[in-house]
């Protein structure tokens, strides 16, 4: 399979005419300088002969000179030439501190930075709809990217391990007692007591319970006191007996209730006061009831069901996360948008958050300039002391030798101008 060539590049065509020229003019004055002489030198042929001596000198001068910088002239060991390939480190050197004092210098960043304000210009991009949906739009996509490269068996084990972690040394009968201290505080538990046994008055004065409670009766009854129940049954039902109990049963518990409820320093309330009081102490003091509870929460934590929800949970936010960040219009979204918006409202009419931000950003910036500074110079001279002597000389050569062979030319006609000076001062100063 041929492959195609690689294109040439253009400066080395326009390098490689400027050479060509530049030596054709030498073998120009060489040739203009051997027929004046084959002519005699008479006349006007002294002056061409005077004029072509001296360019020819001055244009072998200045290749030498721009030759030198690059390599050595016909490959002779000559001292102080190759200048470029032997100074490449010292070269290497001296650029990567030129960039990092004149633009990498932290001063006139930051300068720039301020003047640029770019806590105003990021308000008034990020207030303008389109934008903020843009960019909402953009972080949507670079979090489902960054959800698409997490490892969700790792994640997983992560999040049970940290779950499991933290309710395994979750100091449960501590909490208890915070939260029962918290509840008894201020009264709260005798609310509490009262909404209890106002839901125990509804449940004792509801018809079906008074007849299961009467039928509980019968038939307990009939079991311990069969024959005295027949006898009783024959003057007067037993079923009726029982319903009839069980009315004064629950009209005495209601009572008693009512009592409880219209009664402040009750003696149940005391009672009641006193073990929940007693048992917010023991929650708090009390190791065996602690151990006891610390059992009871690590029973619950090993339970397969518990364990088999904590690992499914990852499931669950992956799901619901990849749902939001899915949907351009779901609720995540929008309220991305909308923050995003109002941030740019707000750095729009708020000085303060402005200058607070940028204050932050030429921080970041300066931080980030002074760490930058050495690895960008050091990146700098090590990449050019790693190249490769040839390939340093052809880049220079590349990006100045044009330029350089102007000075062959300039060095052939000023040469050859000087040459005609110096032969008319021969000629014309009298002796």
């Amino acid at each position: 399979m041929q492959t195609s060539p690689q294109p040439i590049d253009p400066r080395r065509l326009r390098l490689r005419r400027m050479k060509l020229a530049a030596s054709g003019l030498l073998v120009l004055m060489l040739a203009g300088f051997a027929l004046s002489h084959a002519m005699g030198l008479r006349g006007g042929w002294a002056w061409l002969a005077a004029f072509c001596e001296a360019a020819a000198v001055g244009a072998l001068a200045d290749w030498f000179a721009v030759v030198a910088l690059f390599r050595r002239p016909l490959g002779l060991p000559i001292p102080h030439t190759a200048i470029v390939p032997r100074s490449k480190d010292r070269l290497a050197n001296s650029l990567a501190v030129f960039v990092r004092d004149h633009f990498l210098a932290p001063e006139s960043l930051l300068e720039k930075l301020r003047v640029f304000d770019p806590a105003a210009r990021l308000g008034q991009w990020l207030a303008e709809p389109e934008q903020a949906r843009r960019l909402a739009g953009m972080a949507r996509g670079w979090a489902l990217q960054a959800l698409d490269l997490l490892d969700e068996s790792a994640v997983r084990v992560a999040i049970q391990q940290f779950v499991v972690g933290r309710l395994r040394s979750w100091n449960a009968a501590g909490t208890a007692g915070e939260v029962l201290g918290i509840l008894t505080a201020d009264g709260r538990h005798q609310e509490l007591l009262d909404e209890a046994l106002k839901r125990i008055g509804r449940w004792l004065d509801n018809p079906a319970v008074k007849a299961r409670a009467s039928a509980l009766i019968v038939r307990y009854a009939r079991r311990e006191w069969p024959k005295l129940m027949g006898t009783v049954d024959l003057i007067k039902p037993v079923e009726e007996i029982g319903d009839s109990l069980a009315q004064r049963i629950a009209a005495a518990a209601l009572e008693e209730l009512q009592l409880v409820l219209s009664t402040p320093g009750h003696r149940l309330r005391k009672d009641y006061e006193e073990w929940l009081s007693g048992y917010v102490v023991r929650l708090r003091s009390d190791p065996d009831l602690a151990a006891r509870v610390e059992e009871i929460k690590q029973n619950l934590i090993d339970h397969p069901a518990v364990q088999d929800y904590v690992r499914g949970l990852w499931d669950q936010v992956h799901a619901t996360l990849r749902t939001n960040l899915e949907t351009p219009d779901s609720t995540l979204a929008r309220h991305l948008e909308r923050s995003l918006q109002a941030l740019g409202e707000a750095l729009g009419r708020d000085p303060s958050l402005r200058e607070a931000l940028n204050t932050h950003l030429t921080s970041a910036a300066e931080s980030l300039t002074t760490r930058l500074r050495s690895g960008v110079t050091d990146h700098i001279a090590q990449t050019m002391k790693n190249w490769d002597e040839r390939q340093l000389t052809e880049i220079v050569e590349l990006a100045v030798g044009r330029d350089l062979q102007y000075i062959r030319f300039n060095g052939t006609l000023v040469g050859g101008l000087i040459g005609l000076v110096l032969h008319a001062l021969v000629v014309l100063t009298p002796l």
